[in-house]
């Protein structure tokens, strides 16, 4: 089985630009169930030593790009699980950030599982501030099952 295009390894989707905004700091923390003050009061951030509002460490799963990247814009959907996810960061995101971030397609492996082949895809989401500073670095891997009847 091998359906994602493993020459596309190491393209990066064109960059595209996250502006951090207070409110979706607080639908985010609110929809994770995470009652931390620092997600929604800039004066409990402050106390807790950030200079304002930060947003919950798994944030970025809500940055998507503006268009679907190349090595997974023709993948049947319904054959898509996600997989593990790991964050790293230089420093907390805040609430007026203006970040540009770009996907990196980083490896495909293949694996045989009890339902059959499939192919584990890994990227990385990478934030930078506007000086170019690192903020965040997203690395995620998704499952692409192989399709019915081809097991």
């Amino acid at each position: 089985m091998t359906e994602i295009d493993r020459t596309l390894i190491g393209s990066e989707t064109t960059p595209f630009v996250v502006e951090v905004e207070k409110g979706a700091i607080r639908k985010f923390a609110d929809a994770i169930g995470d009652p931390n003050p620092a997600f929604r009061d800039a004066e409990a951030a402050v106390q807790q030593g950030y200079p304002g509002i930060i947003a919950p460490p798994t944030f970025p799963v809500t940055f998507f790009p503006p268009e679907v990247p190349a090595w997974t814009r023709d993948l049947d959907r319904r054959r898509v699980l996600a997989g593990e996810q790991r964050f790293q960061y230089s420093r907390p995101i805040l609430a007026g950030d203006i970040l540009t971030c770009r996907i990196i397609f980083r490896d495909v492996t293949d694996k045989m599982g009890k339902s059959g082949r499939m192919e584990l895809l890994f990227q990385e989401i990478v934030g930078v501030d506007p000086n170019g500073n690192h903020v965040f670095t997203n690395t995620k891997s998704m499952v692409y099952r192989e399709a019915a009847g081809n097991q």
